[in-house]
């Protein structure tokens, strides 16, 4: 009877062996996974500070514009 219960144990030891040799592999895909998502992360933000940079400049560059209408028109109205 003692070598049924050890083989019994030695079934469960193996069976607890081999999930935690799967669950360190999937605890290194997530690891990959994290930083993939976090070198996103990173890539995103950084298209999205150019994207605001960019927006500001356009943002003045079209304020710029409508003072030199503005001027223009002043121009035109002290003609007439």
């Amino acid at each position: 009877m003692s070598f049924e219960v050890l083989e019994q144990l030695e079934a469960k030891v193996q069976t607890a062996v081999d999930t935690i040799a799967l669950l360190q592999m999937e605890v290194e895909e997530l690891k990959e996974q994290k930083e993939q998502l976090a070198s996103e992360a990173n890539e995103l933000r950084s298209n999205r500070e150019e994207l605001e940079q960019a927006n500001q400049r356009m943002r003045d560059e079209h304020g710029a514009w409508q003072e030199r209408i503005r001027g223009l028109l002043g121009k035109m109205d002290e003609v007439e």
